[in-house]
């Protein structure tokens, strides 16, 4: 992971993911975050919230996100793509909005590990 030198806004709290396969808890797929340069690789949703987490201290205001990131290459056959919107952090707990672009459905969260439950519930199936 490489992190972009780039000015960001602070309002980039969205990151955008594709999982390719998913198996008791096992990912492979891919994170993108308008602060990577590139594709950070998955392996599971530990590693993701992980991510998340890293991503977030390196911003310091509490805006809105910013417009959707570009969905081009993630759009095919395989896979799912989410796009996980952190509206608020405070005292370690998120709350945000979870995306599952493939069925065009969204669910709201109030914890890291409530969107971990979530993501594993959709994944699962």
């Amino acid at each position: 992971m490489v992190l972009s030198e780039k000015m960001v806004p602070c309002r980039s709290r969205e990151a955008l993911i594709k999982v390719l396969s998913y198996h008791n808890g096992v990912m492979d797929g891919y994170l993108r975050h308008p602060r990577l340069d590139g594709k950070a690789a998955l392996q599971s949703l530990s590693q993701l919230v992980l991510l998340l987490e890293d991503l977030m201290d390196l911003e310091s205001c509490p805006d809105s996100p910013l417009p959707l990131l570009p969905l081009e290459d993630e759009v095919g056959p395989r896979g799912a793509v989410f796009r996980i919107q952190i509206l608020f952090r405070e005292h370690y707990t998120w709350q945000g909005r979870l995306v599952w672009q493939n069925e065009n459905k969204e669910a709201m969260f109030r914890s890291a590990m409530e969107l971990i439950q979530l993501m594993d519930e959709i994944l699962a199936e």
